[in-house]
């Protein structure tokens, strides 16, 4: 079989020009492999939070790229990220999705044993190894460790390559988004609480990231949803206490003009966020005992400076995207060139009332997930254009919109809202870690 794109630098960046993308980045299964292999293992992804592994032996499963991991928390309280195969026959040491392990890990083939820091502890009948050599070779060195993992503000990231740039550099201040998120707490500290919502969507894993900061689909989109809502309520009086459930839908029915206004601003790397003056976040009601602990724990003019930041989705190339101002997050999962796997999980802000976990909680129920009414709108629009791009006579997709030559090679950009210029920033980081390692 030929290939396009194996060991072909040039034809991987010629999928991306300045104001479009070629069809082959969502639909060719060989593109999908490639990114696996070189894309995911050359950039930071996000791996888990550490309020999940609280405890030593506390680990979670978790995967970049197609490669298994174990992300965990050893005895002397820092966390580890290890490949999930045994040094010996390769097979997978943990498959529940969480758990603890206690002091080490322990096969489940032939029962050799690591320490939570990958170090090989024992093996059966080692006396059968003696001589042989196997302390010298790879089996015996124990579990391959990545060693580029980074803890922020409890987020834990990782990146399996030994090339790029560090992880400050990577986000740059695009970590102000997890920082006004964390903030929003009195304590300054956030956990996961409750489960993960997981649903399967048929669509490739672009789609979906580039989708969140796309401002010009959802007065679109979501008119059946959202639109609904709105119309149950046009008649009520403008000063009327609004249900959260219709106080969290109708703004996605918000004009062009609203989307526009709100403003994106994007960074190096395919980082972005929308919101940059205000979003549908904005107006939501007032907790009084909330915001007089955030007034105890900051005082009044930082409180109300954290609070005042609303922004809507803050993507984190390649595949965390969060709502600070809801305590949500989305990760997203490639499992095929047109299957996505998306988790959401929400946050308790330590400190604070019960009504913000109640609001965040129905948000996510409302809009991310499986269940929802929002989210299944977009799921259709992804279906279609998965389908629709195997259509013949046009093989490219535009992004003109608002489209300035001036921005290339810009680090830090702040633009009109409805600007396309978070998928340009997106797909020219794609093209340059996808190559790196070619």
């Amino acid at each position: 079989m030929t290939s396009t794109y194996r060991d072909n630098p040039d034809a991987i960046r010629a999928l991306v020009q300045p104001d479009r993308v070629h069809r082959d980045l969502y639909i060719d299964p060989e593109v999908f492999e490639l990114e696996q292999q070189h894309f995911f293992a050359n950039t930071w992804n996000y791996v888990g939070h550490d309020s999940q592994i609280p405890k030593t032996g506390d680990y979670l499963r978790a995967e970049i790229g197609g490669q298994p991991l174990i992300v965990v928390r050893h005895t002397d309280d820092t966390v580890k990220v290890l490949m999930n195969r045994c040094a010996h026959k390769g097979s997978r040491l943990v498959n529940a999705p969480c758990g603890n392990t206690g002091r080490f890990f322990r096969c489940p083939y032939h029962a050799w044993t690591f320490r939570t820091d990958g170090s090989l502890l024992s093996m059966p009948l080692k006396e059968g190894y003696e001589g042989t050599g196997v302390h010298a070779c790879e089996s015996g060195k124990g579990l391959v460790t990545v060693k580029n993992v980074r803890l922020y503000r409890g987020f834990i990231f990782a990146k399996i390559n030994d090339v790029g740039p560090d992880f400050e550099e990577y986000f740059g201040d695009s970590l102000s988004s997890i920082d006004n998120m964390a903030d929003r707490s009195p304590e300054g500290k956030l956990e996961i609480a409750g489960g993960c919502l997981r649903y399967l969507h048929p669509c490739n894993w672009k789609m979906y990231v580039e989708n969140l900061n796309d401002t010009m689909h959802p007065m679109v989109v979501h008119e059946s949803s959202a639109g609904t809502a709105r119309r149950m309520w046009i008649d009520k009086p403008a000063d009327a206490p609004k249900p959260m459930a219709i106080e969290q839908f109708v703004p996605f029915m918000s004009d062009y003009k609203f989307f526009q206004d709100m403003g994106v601003r994007v960074f190096d790397n395919g980082h972005s966020f929308s919101g940059v003056n205000f979003s549908i976040h904005s107006k939501y009601s007032a907790i009084p005992a909330y915001d007089e602990a955030m007034k105890q724990a900051y005082g009044p003019e930082r409180a109300a400076q954290i609070l005042s930041l609303a922004r809507h989705n803050t993507v984190y190339y390649p595949n965390l995207t969060i709502k600070g101002a809801i305590q949500s997050i989305r990760v997203a999962r490639p499992v095929a060139a047109d299957k996505t796997i998306i988790e959401s999980w929400t946050f308790r802000l330590v400190g604070a009332p019960p009504e913000l976990l109640h609001r965040t909680t129905m948000y996510n129920r409302l809009i991310n997930s499986p269940f929802s009414v929002v989210g299944h709108d977009d799921l259709n629009a992804y279906r279609g254009i998965q389908a629709g791009l195997h259509a013949s006579g046009n093989p490219w997709i535009s992004l003109h919109r608002n489209y300035d030559p001036n921005e290339v090679g810009q680090k830090d950009l702040t633009c009109i809202g409805t600007s396309e210029i978070s998928m340009r920033n997106q797909y020219r980081a794609w093209a340059r870690y996808m190559t790196m390692t070619m």
